[in-house]
């Protein structure tokens, strides 16, 4: 008999809107999760901190535990304190460093996980990956999709909005990343999972299309809705594929060679610009620098403060960060005076026509 369906793991509940985070405790009830509180609820500095004191009355057998910084060290000694009593669940409130965190140490310890956003600047906040960073090296880390999921667009609004504007890069390097998958395909054979394809695009798709801000309560929810919706594509295929092609080759590079520089989403949306204008992709590269514009992101080296040479450099070095990886860059195998040149005609390209 023919398979007719395959089982995919989703979070129980997705809750994104004003005021999500006082029904903290009753999401945890309804969905089977905890009924009596027993969490650790993990947080980092700032508003993860006010919101732990917020829910506390409503989880009074619960323990709160300060992270600092998405280290593999954080994260271990997370798990270790996991391990001194019995929890339901694990909850981490805060952005995409502490959920990091909180997600690796969870499925160490065989706990599900509620993730609780304080931000979106990146699609970590319900994707099977965790990055970590371990010798100064960040590193990818597979882990269980989180159970819940909860935005409080009270809290988003709250945070800093470069940190959430740069939610709109990574949502965008989807598109780059689908057609590296695809390219993959063609020249190597690899498959492509329709499903996982079909929730990156749509979420890219809906963020380029909006013409909404950040102060813009619907927009904000694509915004959210789209970063869910490339977690679960992470989780449909098993891979970050989906969402990472030569965009995050290019971001991962920057890390290592000028390690705060700019945030993943930043990173990623220029990544994916310059991925894009080496395809030959007209109509999707002027509408993706459209989009990076209106949202105040970054579109070339120096703004976020990196010289043409450095940025050659990581070009190069990028495919060295994902050596499984079929992206452009590997396709291309350009050398450094190539990558030079092609760097020039794309500030000609955006200097000329885009403004």
């Amino acid at each position: 008999m023919p398979l007719l369906a395959r089982t995919i793991l989703t979070p129980l509940h997705i809750d994104v809107r004003r005021g999500a985070v006082a029904d903290l405790a009753a999401i945890l009830v309804d969905g089977r999760i905890s009924a009596g509180g027993d969490v650790a609820v993990v947080v980092g500095p700032g508003q993860g901190e006010q919101i732990a004191e917020l829910v506390r009355p409503s989880l009074r057998s619960a323990d709160v535990f300060t992270v600092a910084g998405a280290t593999l060290d954080a994260a271990d000694d997370l798990g270790a304190k996991l391990r001194n009593r019995s929890y339901d669940a694990v909850v981490g409130i805060g952005g995409g460093k502490t959920i990091d965190v909180a997600k690796y140490a969870a499925t160490r310890r065989g706990l599900p996980m509620v993730t609780v956003a304080t931000g979106l600047a990146n699609d970590g906040i319900a994707s099977p990956v965790a990055s970590l960073i371990t010798d100064g090296i960040k590193g990818s880390y597979g882990v269980h999709i989180p159970i819940a999921v909860i935005v409080d667009l009270d809290f988003v609004e709250a945070g800093p909005e470069r940190h959430n504007r740069a939610g709109i890069g990574d949502v965008v390097s989807n598109i780059s990343a689908l057609a590296d998958w695809e390219l993959a395909r063609d020249v190597r054979g690899e498959p492509v999972d329709g499903l996982a394809a079909s929730l990156a695009r749509m979420g890219a798709e809906a963020v380029l299309a909006h013409r909404g801000d950040m102060g813009d309560d619907a927009f904000v929810t694509v915004l959210a809705e789209a970063l869910i919706s490339t977690g679960l594509a992470m989780a449909v295929c098993g891979t970050s594929r989906p969402a990472s092609g030569g965009c995050h080759e290019i971001m991962h590079a920057v890390d290592a060679l000028y390690p705060g520089t700019a945030s993943h989403g930043e990173l990623a949306g220029l990544g994916a610009l310059f991925c894009t204008f080496l395809r030959g992709d007209e109509r999707r590269f002027t509408e993706m620098s459209a989009c990076l514009a209106r949202h105040g992101l970054p579109r070339v080296p120096a703004d976020v403060r990196l010289t043409d040479d450095q940025f050659v450099e990581a070009v190069q070095f990028a495919p060295a960060t994902r050596p499984d990886r079929y992206t452009i860059l590997e396709h291309l195998a350009m050398s450094p005076d190539e990558t030079r040149r092609r760097l020039g005609d794309y500030l000609d390209e955006l200097r000329d026509h885009l403004g």
